[in-house]
């Protein structure tokens, strides 16, 4: 788990990653407290929230084209100024109270579209600072601090700040943390992007006029890939069957046959989430699975069937036991599936190729989420939850079959 960082350009790769990822977790509590602070209620905090939901998925296919042409550490520091300024902008606003909801709306927007260019450069960049073997540890490490930093500590930093001292503060920490990543990235040694091999086909022109050709060539390799297709559908289908009933039924479930409150919510979504941390740190340090593919798939839809434990469930240490299963699957998966995309997709690709998974993932997860209430009130909370734990199974089988996945696996082995 630890060889990664033994190269110092990925230390402080590392260090930029878990500072942006602390950074957003407290910008994402800051906001919610600062248009509480300016008199603005939920239809306003939706508009702010929304703005960032906007700027994220308009660029987010832009971004890969970006990672894949331009210097992934140029991208990143643009992305560092960027959202210091609008975090910075945001505190200043607040300790001069004179902030209104279309101030945030505006900085919530910058925030969107930073993070839509730094995913995919961040993946794209990778593979250029560590070695194929060390991959999975790093995707481990990822998967372990996203969690902990995103949806615990900065959070938790946020609330204290608030409590203690201001919102404004609050938003300071956020553009402290995104500073240090100026920084953090100024101590890596630039690298080239990736350059296509001149007999694959891909038009090598840069400029505007390129920009809808390396989109064509990304959905190109991403229909000509069996297994890369076949995984982003099944985790388009696997993401709208569970996310819905995730983050919206499962509150109702405990309020309405459990008497809980958000006290127990938060257990539940704590258990999912340290478990996750968890799994995440074990996959780093064991070695890649022979039938990585098919174990990947099956982890993931077999990972679901507590949702069926979570339907039936009368107690909370149910839910949360069914919670932590579900966590553990879905991260260890996800750890897998982000080392597979950058041992197996061409270098010159992977930003294109990451920003279609990443656009799938954030275009979906709303949808899931609006289509969840009306299926519950429709056929009851526990069939709900029923169709997400199955589903996911079934789907599993059916992907694993029709893309023959492990005839690909014994194809390209690689676990040397």
């Amino acid at each position: 788990m630890v060889r990664p960082f033994r190269r110092s350009g990925y230390r402080w790769l590392a260090a930029t990653l878990a500072l942006s990822t602390f950074g957003n977790g407290v910008w994402s509590i800051a906001l919610v407290w600062e248009v509480i602070r300016i008199g603005g209620g939920p239809t306003a905090l939706s508009v702010v929230a929304g703005a960032a939901a906007v700027g994220l998925v308009a660029c987010s296919l832009l971004g890969g084209v970006v990672a894949d042409r331009v210097p992934q550490r140029l991208i990143l520091l643009v992305v560092g100024v960027v959202q210091t300024g609008a975090a910075g902008g945001a505190a200043l606003l607040s300790a001069l109270d004179v902030t209104r909801v279309w101030h945030l709306v505006a900085v919530s927007t910058l925030v969107g579209v930073g993070s839509a260019f730094f995913y995919p450069a961040y993946s794209a960049w990778v593979p250029s600072l560590v070695p194929p073997a060390d991959l999975l540890a790093v995707n481990g490490f990822e998967g372990m601090i996203r969690p902990t930093l995103r949806q615990a500590l900065g959070p938790g930093a946020a609330g204290l700040a608030v409590g203690a001292l201001s919102e404004g503060a609050a938003l300071g920490i956020a553009a402290a943390a995104t500073a240090l990543t100026v920084l953090t990235l100024r101590a890596i040694p630039a690298t080239a992007p990736a350059r296509p091999d001149p007999t694959d086909g891909e038009p090598p022109a840069p400029g505007v006029a390129a920009v809808l050709a390396d989109l064509r060539a990304g959905f190109r390799i991403l229909v000509r890939t069996p297994w890369l297709l076949a995984t982003l559908i099944f985790g388009c289908l696997m993401v709208l069957a569970m996310m819905g009933p995730l983050q919206v039924l499962v509150p109702f479930l405990i309020k309405e046959r459990m008497g809980g409150g958000a006290a127990e919510h938060a257990y539940v979504m704590a258990a999912f989430g340290v478990s996750g941390a968890l799994a995440s740190l074990v996959t780093a340090a064991r070695p890649l699975p022979r039938r990585y593919l098919t174990f990947m798939i099956m982890l993931w839809g077999a990972g679901c069937l507590p949702f069926v434990v979570i339907g039936t469930a009368r107690h909370l240490w149910q839910v949360v036991a069914a919670a932590t299963v579900l966590g553990a699957a879905f991260s260890a998966a996800t750890v897998l599936w982000g080392t597979l995309l950058q041992r197996r997709v061409p270098a010159h690709m992977l930003g294109r190729v990451s920003s279609l998974d990443f656009f799938v993932s954030i275009s979906l997860s709303p949808v899931s989420m609006a289509l969840a209430g009306p299926l519950a009130e429709a056929i009851g909370l526990g069939p709900t939850f029923a169709v997400a734990g199955i589903a996911p199974v079934l789907l599993a089988g059916v992907v694993i079959v029709w893309a023959r996945l492990p005839a690909d696996e014994r194809r390209h082995p690689l676990d040397g």
